[in-house]
Formats: C-alpha cells, sequence, structure tokens
C-alpha cells in the first residue's frame, strides 16, 4: 500500500441551500443533507487514519465534519474555529451579486487586498486570520508537518492557504488572485513536504 505524506487536506462543504447569485460569505447557510452525506461518505474512503480534523464554525462545513467523523471515528474532531471561516462581505450578504453598486464592485476590483466588501472584511485581513490557523495547525497538530490534518472549509479558504504557501502575508493583486478551489464536497492535498515557506514566517505580528 502506497504510504501518503503527512499532508494539510482541504475539504469543501457541500453546496449550499441559496439561490444562485446571492452573494454569502459568513451568511450561515446549511447545505444539503443527502449531499453532505454523499460528500462525507466519498472523501472518507480517502481520508488518512487519525487525521486531526478542523472545521470552519459555518454550519454548512460543521455538517460535513459531523458526518464525516461518524463514517470515521478514528479522525480527531476539533472545536469549530472561526479563522476558518469564509470572507465575511458585511452588508452585501444574502444579496444578488447584480443588485450590488457597480461603483463598490469597481473599487473592490481594484483594491483587491486592502477593500472591505459591504464594510465589513478585507482580504488581508482575511489572510492573516488564516495565517493563524495555518501556524498553528502546524505547530500542534501537524507537529511540525509529521501528522495529517484536514480543515472542512470554504474556496475563499483554500485559495488563501494555497496564496500563503507561496506568498506569505503580501498583498495580492486582483491579476494574481486565480488560485484554484475544488467543487462543493471535494478537495485538495498539500503535502507538508511540499510546502516551500517556514510557517513560523506567516504569524502576523
Amino acid at each position: 500500500m502506497e504510504r501518503i505524506l503527512p499532508s494539510l487536506w482541504l475539504l469543501r462543504h457541500a453546496r449550499p441551500q441559496i439561490a444562485p447569485g446571492i452573494c454569502y460569505g459568513q451568511l450561515d447557510v446549511p447545505a444539503d443533507r443527502l449531499v453532505t452525506w454523499h460528500a462525507a461518505k466519498e472523501f472518507a474512503a480517502v481520508a488518512p487514519r487519525r487525521a486531526s480534523l478542523w472545521t470552519s464554525s459555518l454550519q454548512r462545513c460543521e455538517q460535513l465534519a459531523l458526518v464525516l467523523q461518524g463514517l470515521r471515528p478514528d479522525l480527531m474532531l476539533k472545536t469549530p474555529a472561526p479563522d476558518l471561516r469564509e470572507l465575511d462581505f458585511g452588508a452585501w450578504e444574502g444579496q444578488r451579486w447584480q443588485d450590488l453598486p457597480r461603483a463598490q464592485l469597481d473599487v473592490w476590483a481594484r483594491q483587491l487586498a486592502c477593500y472591505r466588501p459591504g464594510g465589513a472584511e478585507s482580504l488581508h485581513a482575511m489572510l492573516q486570520r488564516v495565517a493563524r490557523a495555518l501556524v498553528r495547525c502546524w505547530q500542534v497538530d501537524a507537529q511540525g508537518g509529521h501528522q495529517h490534518c484536514i480543515w472542512v472549509c470554504h474556496a475563499g479558504t483554500m485559495r488563501c492557504v494555497q496564496w500563503l504557501l507561496q506568498y506569505g502575508l503580501q498583498a495580492p493583486g486582483s491579476a494574481q488572485w486565480w488560485l484554484p478551489a475544488p467543487g462543493y464536497g471535494q478537495w485538495l492535498r498539500l503535502p507538508w513536504s511540499a510546502l516551500p515557506l517556514d510557517l513560523q514566517r506567516l504569524a502576523p505580528s
């Protein structure tokens, strides 16, 4: 049997129960239960044994983490982590993207890192909190890259992790923010041994 290198596994929640075209980041909407169960079953077949299992504190992620842990009791479920949440869109949450002010969307596109969409959270602030979680995971649960960890999280969180591992806390521009994210219920595996950065450098000052 092939040995899988200790890795950080990023598992995206199942499709949320919300109409297409609606802005949702930290809007706490559930995912479909049956679809969530199928996603958990699929991932349970490949998940490493006795990995630490982290989850965003939004219910669409907690649903998947709880079902997964039920299917795989060897996974060590941690307390839900607010730092793994999606970007907070503030006043934009729950609104249709097409109804949002065009001028504000244009400013966000030009000032991607520092602009706070909906008056809430900037991408730079999100990168800082995801960096805190990544450093904590590396130091404690991954034991310096020797143990597997699983995050049940969001597309934005996954993109933040990839950015941090390549560029640290450097502010991204709009043209650079084209990082892949798996579809709903799918995952991305990042071997700890392949990480190019000393994660200690990610800790925000």
